[in-house]
C-alpha cells in the first residue's frame, strides 16, 4: 500500500463527504423550503450539517483554547503559547501566563505521537497551569513535513526530550502520558550517562506500555499476531500531493481512525444520528457535548512511518526497553544509571489500552534508584482516559502528582494539595 494512490484516496473519500454534506446543508437551508411543512427538510439540513463538520475536522489541528486562568489573587490572568525549541518533526511550547511570576513548580507535560494531535491532553495541561509553569511536546503533522527533513524514529524522538529536558534545566518534573512513557525513561536514561546535570528532578509516568507484556490488551495481542511485513504492507503510504510532505513514508491518521472508529462503530454511528436529531430539533450547539469530543477524537495526525514501525518492532514485540537494551544513537541506554530522579507510577484499574503492570515494570528496571524515590499509585475504576483528564484525574491523581513533585523539589515542602471529596 506504499502508494500516494492509497492516500489521495482516502483523502478524496474525506473531502466528497465534507462536500455532500456541505451541498445538503446549503441546498435544505434556502428560505424557499421555509415554508414546507416536510420534516425531512430539517433532517437534511442537519444532516449536512453534522456531516461536513464530522468530515471537516479530520484534517484540522485544534485549538489549545486555553484562554486564561485565575491567579490566586482572583484576578483573571491571560495564557500565550510561545515556542520554546522549534524542530521539524515538533516544538517545545510554554504556555506563558501573563503577569505571574515563575513558579515554584516547572512541568514538562510529554504528550503522545500517537495518531492525536497533544491538544487532546488540554484537560491535564488546563488543569495543571493555575499552579506551575507548564511545557508540553506539540509534535507536528508528518504529512506537512517535507521529505528533505529526513526520517523520524524512536531514537530521533528520544534524542527530542533530551534536548527539550537540557533547554528546559535540572529543576523540571516530567509528566508522561500513555505512549511516550518509556521513551521518556530512556530520555531520562540517556541524560544520567551523557549528561547528569540535565536530568529532570522528577518522572511521573502514567499508564505507558513500559512492558506490554506484563498484562495482555487488544494492542499487545494484535501486536503479537501481526508481522512487521504484513504491517509496512498494510498500514504504510505515502503522503499525496496536496501536502509539503508528498512522498513521505507514514502510517496515516485516516486509516488509523477507520481502525478506531470500527471497534465502536455501533457507539459512533448512534451518537452521529442522535446528533443530527438534536440539530433538527434546535437543541445543539457549536460546543455541545458531542462536539467537544469530536472535534478532538476525529482530528488525526499521520506518523512518519518509521516511527510508527520501529515503535511495534522495538517497544513492543522485541521489548527492547523492558529488557534493558534498548540503544540510542548506538549507545546503549541503561535504565541503572538512573539514581536521583524520583519517579512515580500512575496506572487506572480498568485502563484497557496500558493494563496496570505494563507502567509499573519501569520500578523494576530502576535497579540502581533507592527505594524512597520510586512511588507507584493504582487507580480504583480509572481507565485510560480518566487517570490524566477524567474525573480521577481531577478528584485523586492530580493532587498526588503535586504532592509528588513537592516532595522531590529539593525546595522548601509546600503545603501538601488536599485531595477532594466530591465533583
Amino acid at each position: 500500500m506504499k502508494y500516494m494512490a492509497t492516500y489521495d484516496l482516502m483523502e478524496t473519500a474525506r473531502n466528497t463527504n465534507e462536500w455532500l454534506g456541505a451541498t445538503a446543508r446549503a441546498m435544505a437551508s434556502y428560505p424557499a423550503f421555509a415554508l414546507s411543512t416536510n420534516p425531512l427538510v430539517n433532517l437534511t439540513a442537519a444532516w449536512g450539517e453534522v456531516t461536513e463538520r464530522t468530515f471537516g475536522r479530520m484534517v484540522a489541528k485544534p485549538d489549545w483554547g486555553i484562554r486564561s486562568i485565575v491567579g490566586p489573587d482572583g484576578q483573571d490572568h491571560l495564557v500565550d503559547i510561545k515556542q520554546a525549541v522549534e524542530k521539524p518533526f515538533g516544538d517545545l511550547i510554554q504556555f506563558f501566563v501573563r503577569r505571574r511570576a515563575p513558579m515554584a513548580r516547572k512541568m514538562l507535560v510529554v504528550t503522545p505521537m500517537s495518531g492525536h494531535y497533544a491538544t487532546l491532553l488540554r484537560p491535564t495541561v488546563a488543569s495543571l497551569l493555575p499552579d506551575a509553569d507548564v511545557y508540553v511536546t506539540d509534535w507536528h503533522n508528518a504529512r506537512d513535513i517535507p521529505v528533505s527533513a529526513g526520517k523520524f524514529d524512536v531514537e530521533d524522538y528520544v534524542l527530542y526530550l533530551v534536548d527539550f529536558l537540557r533547554h528546559l534545566g535540572p529543576d523540571t518534573h516530567v509528566i508522561a502520558v500513555c505512549q511516550p512513557v518509556p521513551l521518556t525513561l530512556a530520555a531520562t536514561a540517556y541524560l544520567a550517562a551523557e549528561d547528569p546535570d540535565a536530568q529532570p528532578r522528577s518522572l511521573t509516568l502514567m499508564g505507558g506500555p513500559v512492558d506490554p507484556d506484563a498484562a495482555a490488551t487488544e494492542v499487545t495481542d494484535f501486536g503479537r499476531r501481526v508481522t512487521m511485513g504484513q504491517l509496512e504492507q498494510w498500514a504504510i503510504q505515502r503522503v499525496g500531493f496536496k501536502y509539503k510532505g508528498a512522498g513521505r513514508l507514514v502510517y496515516p491518521g485516516l486509516l488509523q481512525l477507520a481502525g478506531f472508529m470500527s471497534m465502536n462503530a455501533e457507539r459512533h454511528s448512534k451518537a452521529f444520528s442522535d446528533q443530527v436529531m438534536r440539530v433538527a430539533r434546535g437543541e445543539a450547539s457549536d460546543h455541545d457535548a458531542h462536539n467537544r469530543f469530536y472535534d478532538e477524537y476525529l482530528a488525526v495526525m499521520d506518523m512518519t512511518a518509521e516511527f510508527y514501525l520501529s515503535t511495534v518492532e522495538r517497544v513492543f514485540k522485541n521489548r527492547e526497553i523492558a529488557r534493558n537494551v534498548f540503544t540510542v544513537a548506538g549507545k546503549k541506554v541503561d535504565m541503572g544509571a538512573i539514581t536521583k530522579v524520583a519517579v512515580k507510577i500512575v496506572e487506572g484499574e480498568k485502563d484497557d489500552i496500558s493494563a496496570p503492570g505494563q507502567c509499573l515494570a519501569a520500578l523494576k528496571l530502576l535497579t540502581n534508584l533507592p527505594e524512597d524515590k520510586k512511588a507507584q499509585h493504582l487507580e480504583p475504576g480509572a481507565g485510560h482516559y480518566g487517570i490524566f483528564a477524567g474525573k480521577s484525574w481531577r478528584l485523586n491523581i492530580r493532587p498526588l502528582v503535586l504532592n509528588f513533585i513537592d516532595a522531590n523539589s529539593g525546595k522548601p515542602a509546600k503545603s501538601p494539595v488536599k485531595l477532594a471529596a466530591s465533583n
